[in-house]
């Protein structure tokens, strides 16, 4: 995504969302729901804490993708940005007002 404004206040966004599950909508995937909900507690703290992002995984610096080691399993997670209605991409990421988030998250071996 080459054409946002505010790359930083797009970042900022992705952390609260990650951060605190506000902001946002949370889809867990089939195989992370069958972890159970302590071992489901403990991927979402350390997604909360993660900081191991690099310019191959977050190439414009947005924060919205990472891959972890959590709850004994391989974890990844990614932000989309979509349009209030949940219809098509959202027409500015940095403006909250206009924006949905949805963070995803799965086990590596669901993709």
């Amino acid at each position: 995504m080459t054409d946002i404004l505010d790359v930083g206040r797009v970042a900022a966004l992705n952390d609260i969302l990650r951060r605190s599950l506000t902001g946002g909508t949370l889809v867990l995937s089939a195989g992370l729901i069958a972890l159970g909900r302590e071992r489901q507690q403990c991927v979402l703290d350390a997604i909360a804490a993660f900081d191991g992002f690099t310019p191959d995984d977050d190439p414009y610096g947005e924060r919205d993708f990472g891959a972890l080691e959590a709850a004994g399993e391989r974890i990844l997670f990614k932000i989309d940005y979509f349009d209030r209605a949940l219809g098509a991409a959202s027409p500015d990421p940095a403006d909250s007002s206009v924006t949905t988030r949805v963070l995803t998250v799965m086990l590596a071996a669901e993709y």
